[in-house]
Parts: structure tokens; sequence; C-alpha cells
């Protein structure tokens, strides 16, 4: 793997999250396994990415990776493991004095001498370090989102995460699998993951928070005369009355057939009327519609107009 995680994103090392979480999201759909079956090379920098973006994306791992901490992989360096370790079971502040070191010649002899002091008092404790977390990025359908649904997910080393999607979830939320992230250290318990959630866009329906939208074509005649017609919700299709005279932009609502989410009320479904015109217009709608105009002529931009003066 590049060791050098920001060419892998293609990001500049001062870049802000947004454009690391930006640049991450356009090179993920790019490169997605399901674009390009069975091409190995694909895969492997779809691996690299997610696994950059496990440690670019998460502000403490971006910063312990910038000071030289953790390398590509996330693994802690030795010297900086050792030295946390020690730190962390002796808070008292002896490691911080210079006092009685002038000695020893590198600090490999330093930790040596710390620990053997320890051992001869007893034995070393054992210090239990939880393991670090792992973030990932999956893209999940529209209808996913909304109505819930199990994926898997394919991790950078090969191997994969079963995910519950919960019903309502929504794009850029974090999903967490508690202990599913890197394994801790002597005993500590293991890290989570966390799992970044990107809803594909849906060419029918649009979400405003648990209320659904769409976008309902009707003819002139069944706009002028009413009907019944059948309208796809995130459920399955409803029949729905049109009342008479109804005109583009009036909005029809059907009550609950919005997003369950596990917490809060239902949404709502808003149906939006668009009456739209035959392609052609035949010469017998033609001279109906002049006939009809000349008895029954109205203005629909006089308010309009009036908003404006």
């Amino acid at each position: 793997m590049n060791e050098d995680l920001y060419q892998v994103l293609g990001v500049s090392r001062d870049a802000t999250q947004e454009e690391i979480r930006k640049a991450y999201r356009k090179r993920a759909k790019e490169l997605h396994p399901d674009l390009h079956p069975g091409d190995k090379d694909a895969e492997r920098q779809f691996q690299e990415l997610s696994a950059a973006y496990a440690i670019l994306g998460d502000p403490e791992k971006r910063a312990r990776y910038d000071r030289g901490e953790i390398d590509a992989t996330g693994a802690e360096r030795p010297q900086y493991r050792f030295y946390r370790q020690y730190a962390d079971a002796d808070r008292a502040g002896r490691y911080t004095s210079t006092a009685g070191f002038g000695d020893f010649e590198d600090i490999s002899d330093l930790f040596s001498e710390l620990f053997g002091r320890r051992s001869a008092a007893g034995g070393r404790a054992g210090i239990r370090i939880r393991g670090q977390d792992r973030r990932y990025h999956l893209e999940i359908d529209f209808l996913d989102a909304v109505n819930g649904a199990q994926r898997r997910l394919t991790l950078p080393d090969g191997t994969t995460l079963d995910v519950t999607i919960p019903a309502g979830v929504q794009d850029g939320t974090i999903l967490r699998l508690q202990g599913k992230g890197s394994p801790g250290l002597d005993g500590g318990p293991p890290g989570d993951a966390l799992i970044e959630i990107s809803v594909r866009p849906h060419p029918v329906f649009r979400r405003k928070g648990n209320d659904i939208e769409i976008d309902l074509p009707l003819t002139l005649y069944e706009a002028v005369l009413g009907a019944k017609v059948e309208v796809p919700t995130i459920s399955g299709r409803v029949s729905l009355t049109v009342p008479k005279g109804s005109t583009t932009g009036k909005v029809l609502r059907l009550r609950g057939k919005g997003v369950k989410p596990a917490r809060g009320p239902t949404g709502d479904q808003h149906v939006i009327i668009k009456v739209v015109l035959p392609e052609t217009i035949d010469p017998e709608l033609e001279a109906f519609m002049k006939q009809w105009a000349e008895k029954h002529s109205y203005d629909p931009r006089k308010e309009l107009r009036r908003a404006a003066s």
C-alpha cells in the first residue's frame, strides 16, 4: 500500500476534513467493485482508498498519523506503543523527568531500564489497551435507507461485515458496530467499526425529513375532470383520488405513507400535481381550446402582475 495516505485520497496534507470526505466519496463511487466486476486492480485501489479514509477520515487518527505515531495501516509504531503503555500505566509524571537518565545511550536503553525496574518491583502489571475504531463507507439504495435492510460490507483486507440498516437512516449517518474494530492490546477490548452511510438518490422519491415527495404527471382531462390513479409509495402502490380542477403545483397528501423511523412519528407522502400536455396537439384539441377560450377567458397571471407592481 502507498505509504502516503494523502496521495491515495488525492488531497493535500492541509486539506480539511470535509475535503477529505468529499474526495473519498468521489473516488469510492468511481472504484466501487459493483461497477468493476472482476477488475482486480480496481478492487485493490478501492481497498487502499477505504483503508486510507479509515485513518484520515478520523481527526484523532489523522493527527497521530501526521505525527508518525501510526503507520499507513493504522498500526502503532513500536516506539510509540511502548511509550503510551508506560505513560498510561504510570501517570505520576515519572517518565517526563530527565533526571538520572543521562547515562542511557538511546531510547531503547531507557525503556529497558524503565520496564526492568517494574519487573524488579514485583512483575509488570498488565496494561489493557482498547483497540482502535475503524471507519468505513457504505453506499446504499434510497429504499434500503427508508425501509431498512441487511447489507454486507467488504473490508480492505477482504473480510466482510454484515450491517443492519435501520429503517429511516439518513445520508451521512454513522452506524457503530461494537467490537468490530481493531483488536485490543494486552487483552484489551477491541475497538468499534464506524460505518458512514451514503444514500443514493431515487429517480422518483425525494425525502424531506420523514416525509416523501413525488411528482405525479396528469393528463389535461384528468386534471379537469378528476380521476383515480395509481401512485407509487415507498411501501408499494396505492390508489389516489385526484379532485376535479387540479392544477400543476397542487399537493395531495397520503397520511402515514412516509418514512417510519425507529423513533418519532411516521411521515406522510406529498404528491405534487404536474399537468402534462400531449407531445403533439391534434387539430381537434386545438379547435376545442380556441372555442372554449373565446367563451371562458381567464387571467392566471393577474396576481403575479399585482405582486410585481
